[in-house]
C-alpha cells in the first residue's frame, strides 16, 4: 500500500518596503504564515484555495509596475502557470497590469464583498470573465447573488 503524497502547498512571498515595493493579498485564507524578517512574510495555501495577490513597485519618479492576479492553487500533478513570488504557481483566473486596471479589479472585489459574498467563493468563471472584459476594454457585468447561488448549486453537483 502506497501512502498518498503530501498535499502540495502554494507559498506566496509578501514584501513591504514603503514607497518602493508592496506585495500584498487582497483576499485569501492561508493555512500558514511565516515571518522571514520585518519586511517579508511567506503565506502558504492548501490546494484549491483562491487568493488575490497585488504587486506594486515605484521609483523616484512614481509607479513603475502594478499587477493583480487572482489565483487558484493547484494540487499535486495539476497543470499550473507561474506567477512572480508564488511557488510553484497556480491556475491564473485573472491577471491585470497597470494601476487603472488593478483599481477596477479591486472595485469589483469590493462590490462582491458589499453583497456579503466571500470573494474566495466566487465562481472561477466570473474572475475569468472579468479578466476578458477588462482586456477588451468593456464594462463587465457585476457578480450578483443570483449568479453566486447558481454557481454554488453547480459546484454541489460535482
Amino acid at each position: 500500500m502506497v501512502d498518498d503524497p503530501p498535499a502540495l502547498l502554494t507559498t506566496v512571498e509578501l514584501t513591504w518596503i514603503e514607497k518602493q515595493v508592496e506585495r500584498w493579498l487582497r483576499f485569501g485564507r492561508p493555512v500558514a504564515d511565516t515571518i522571514l524578517d520585518r519586511r517579508r512574510r511567506l503565506l502558504s495555501f492548501a490546494s484549491g484555495s483562491v487568493f488575490a495577490f497585488v504587486r506594486w513597485a515605484a521609483n523616484d519618479y512614481g509607479t513603475i509596475a502594478s499587477h493583480i492576479d487572482i489565483v487558484r492553487t493547484v494540487g499535486s500533478g495539476e497543470d499550473y502557470q507561474t506567477v512572480p513570488c508564488v511557488q510553484p504557481g497556480g491556475e491564473v483566473l485573472l491577471h491585470q497590469s497597470s494601476w487603472p486596471r488593478v483599481q477596477r479589479v479591486l472595485e469589483a472585489i469590493d462590490a462582491v464583498e458589499a453583497q456579503d459574498i466571500d470573494p474566495m467563493e466566487v465562481s472561477p468563471d466570473y474572475w475569468r470573465y472579468l479578466h476578458h472584459r477588462l482586456e477588451a476594454r468593456q464594462q463587465p457585468d457585476p457578480y450578483t447573488k443570483a449568479r453566486h447561488r447558481a454557481w454554488l448549486r453547480r459546484r454541489a453537483l460535482h
